[in-house]
């Protein structure tokens, strides 16, 4: 039932708006505003079912005489009968076509008024004026149907809405009914409402614009001047209070009718327009003004979104701050809790007076051995303890002749120092375990913490939103044909320029895109991301200062010959901070168990990364986790991270061969000389940090393929030989060159990574 109120509702206003049209002139002689209206709104896809018998009624109630009907058929038989073509064989019309089968439905109108005798100048003007009239009908409902009646128009489509009030306006001018204008009447109800809801020049602009379509219309500018003067009025006595801008306008046209008589005739009858419309405006409610003043006021809204990221922003700084000092607290606690371990001479201590107080105290012999001979016999006991801690076992071989002669438990005596010594073994292995799990709790707590801290530095400062910047921004896309609804640009830090666009899906690929915010921001400018909005077919893109460099890679591998699964993994990744991650990781031996170690690596090394942890933290913490599990399976790591803003690379190596960068200069060797990661418990990685170039090329491989050749200098050699620009083609050729020396066969698995700076 709603729904058909709607239908009927839409139906008397497209009705009234054909019938206003269809009575606007120029200079009182061509009526082209009403068939562009017509195919304006049936390329906005309102209902071609709702609009065509409307603008029958509407404007047959204006001229039903036969020539009329005729032109009113044929103009709807010219929309119809194309639309239905086009959706029949699936073929969008083009805006070309429709400007011809707008001008081609004025053929029988054109005819007739030639018939009648009419200035044949007015009837060439009709239709060419009636197509202007549709460019600017479309220029300004495309916008408002696609981004909303919240968003900013640009010049040209606020030029093109004046366009269509004047237009209204010109028909209102001819509609007076005994006197009574309704042109008057439209005006001064616009005038209060925009001054009440909106910014006070908005109804200085509309009363202009009313006022020039009344001139077109008639030839005579009488209306200009006293809706100028019901704008200043109302605008001067603009309050929350409407009764003063409502008595403002009415006493403004009293002084305009009956003392400055700027009107041809001022009665009762001219004067009822105005006070019907400020009696109308003041008993209107509130919540109707509400509404209308969010459409006018989309610009401050946005300033109130700003204020509050802002201070969201400030908030989330504190938070952070405070949660990065728990967790340092945590990590304290965490590092008291771990026991220091006993030295070898301790350890000897308590179970020598551990053996001495079972084996023995109740043997007759025990005074004469621990009184007499004291010091012989610790020794003696000592030693045993220590040969069974470092062998594992002792036996009746180890005992002193002597000891053995005279001692009556020496079976006893060796059975419980092996018993013992294998028991604090045990028992120092399960309490290094968990002192190692607390260290590694303890490295991640302070890494949280550090994490926290620095997130709250990077929140610290406002964001500066440069809001000229905006509007240029929008208006710059929509004159590229990329329909932008919003547009945000601030500075992230010093060197950070950020934007975020709100734009239709099938924009976000045009070249365009990146090339005008670039211009906008006075800065390169590159898409780091896509983000669908809550309104289908819009999407956020957000841009930021593109990175002084950017690299592209190539990946070549093999499994060891005989082999299905490499023990070789890698991993490329794109870090936060314009940073990239490249590294491998060869698990020791080769096929699955060691594709499953290495795996397991680097998908702890990777997730650290991206969590945003320092090499410190990561390497020691990753080292510690897999030296929990004692399989014997380590795996070395070789780990680049590029800074695309500095260009400074960053190398780890635990365990790995020698990397490479190439350049115009040469070629350097960054050599390895640390432990696989997992071997000790405390592991140190080698670091080094390189300034790279334009032009450079980072080579990091398996030790598959540097055991291929000779020794560091040899591949150093073979990389200078390669001139291919390609990184893809350069790495092929490393690995076709290390299957080759080992006359086609891979003697292990084989990865070789190939990274190009530009």
């Amino acid at each position: 039932m709603k729904s058909k109120l709607n239908y009927v509702l839409y139906f008397l206003l497209y009705t009234l708006l054909f019938f206003i049209l269809s009575r606007a002139s120029v200079y009182g002689q061509i009526y082209p505003f009403a068939f562009g209206m017509l195919f304006a709104l049936g390329w906005a896809n309102q209902k071609l079912w709702l609009l065509c018998p409307a603008f029958i009624v509407g404007m047959i109630i204006n001229n039903h005489d036969f020539y009329g009907i005729i032109s009113i058929i044929s103009t709807i038989l010219l929309l119809i009968i194309p639309y239905y073509i086009h959706v029949k064989i699936k073929k969008p019309m083009k805006k070309w076509e429709l400007f011809v089968y707008a001008i081609l439905s004025q053929t029988s109108r054109v005819v007739f008024n030639i018939l009648e005798g009419v200035n044949p100048v007015f009837v060439a003007f009709e239709p060419i004026i009636g197509g202007a009239y549709l460019f600017a009908c479309i220029t300004i409902f495309e916008p408002l149907i696609i981004r909303g009646f919240s968003s900013k128009l640009t010049s040209s489509e606020l030029i093109c809405g004046a366009i269509v009030l004047m237009s209204v306006s010109a028909g209102l001018a001819s509609c007076d009914i005994f006197g009574f204008s309704l042109v008057k009447l439209f005006v001064s109800l616009a005038i209060l409402t925009i001054a009440y809801c909106g910014k006070g020049y908005y109804s200085l602009y509309f009363a202009c614009i009313m006022g020039l379509g009344t001139l077109i219309s008639s030839n005579n500018a009488i209306f200009i001047a006293p809706f100028v003067i019901w704008a200043l009025a109302v605008v001067a006595f603009k309050f929350r209070n409407r009764a003063f801008p409502a008595v403002a306008i009415i006493a403004s046209e009293a002084m305009i009718g009956f003392y400055f008589e700027l009107y041809y005739s001022f009665g009762i009858i001219e004067f009822l327009p105005v006070l019907i419309s400020a009696l109308v405006f003041f008993i209107v409610p509130s919540k109707v003004y509400k509404q209308f003043s969010i459409l006018l006021s989309c610009g401050s809204e946005r300033m109130a979104i700003k204020s509050v990221i802002n201070r969201n922003r400030d908030l989330l700084h504190r938070r952070l701050n405070y949660l990065g000092e728990v967790f340092y607290d945590m990590n304290n606690v965490f590092k008291k809790m771990i026991k220091s371990e006993m030295s070898p001479d301790e350890v000897i201590d308590m179970l020598y007076e551990e053996i001495k107080s079972t084996v023995c105290s109740g043997c007759s012999e025990n005074k004469h051995c621990h009184r007499t001979f004291l010091e012989d016999t610790k020794q003696i006991f000592k030693q045993l303890i220590k040969i069974a801690l470092e062998r594992g076992r002792v036996t009746l071989l180890d005992l002193p002749s002597y000891l053995s002669s005279r001692c009556a438990k020496a079976n006893v005596l060796i059975g419980e120092i092996n018993t013992l010594t294998s028991q604090y073994k045990s028992y120092s292995k399960l309490v290094g375990n968990v002192d190692t799990s607390k260290l590694l709790i303890s490295d991640q707590l302070s890494g949280i913490s550090t994490l926290m801290k620095n997130l709250a530095t990077e929140v610290d400062s406002l964001i500066s939103f440069d809001a000229s910047r905006e509007e240029v921004l929008k208006d710059e896309l929509i004159q590229n044909n990329i329909i932008c609804s919003d547009a945000v640009v601030y500075e992230k830090d010093a060197s950070t320029c950020m934007a975020c666009v709100v734009v239709r899906e099938e924009d976000v690929n045009k070249l365009k895109l990146p090339s005008v915010v670039s211009k906008i921001c006075n800065q390169k400018m590159s898409v780091y991301e896509v983000v669908p909005t809550e309104r289908a077919g819009l999407v956020n893109v957000n841009l930021k200062t593109a990175p002084r460099f950017d690299c592209i890679f190539g990946l070549a591998s093999a499994p060891k010959s005989g082999k299905t699964i490499s023990g070789d993994c890698h991993s490329i990744e794109r870090l936060d901070g314009d940073k990239f991650m490249f590294a491998i990781c060869d698990g020791m031996g080769s096929g699955e168990k060691a594709g499953q170690k290495s795996e397991t690596t680097i998908d702890l090394i990777e997730n650290f990364y991206k969590a945003g942890f320092d090499n410190e933290i990561i390497l020691s913490s990753v080292n510690r986790l897999l030296n929990l599990e004692k399989d014997d399976i380590f795996s070395t790591i070789d780990l680049c991270t590029v800074d695309l803003k500095s260009g400074i690379a960053d190398f780890v190596k635990m365990g790995a061969i020698s990397s490479y960068i190439k350049g115009e200069d040469g070629c350097k060797i960054i050599e390895s000389g640390s432990l696989p990661i997992g071997i000790l418990n405390e592991a140190k990685a080698t670091t080094k940090k390189v300034v790279l170039k334009e032009k450079d090329f980072i080579i990091i491989c398996s030790d598959g393929i540097g055991d291929s050749f000779g020794s560091d200098n040899d591949f150093k050699d073979f990389l200078l030989t390669l001139k291919s620009a390609n990184p893809q083609q350069q790495a092929d050729e490393i690995l076709k060159r290390a299957l080759a020396n080992n006359n086609g066969y891979a003697v292990d698995d084989m990865t070789c990574i190939v990274v190009k700076i530009f």
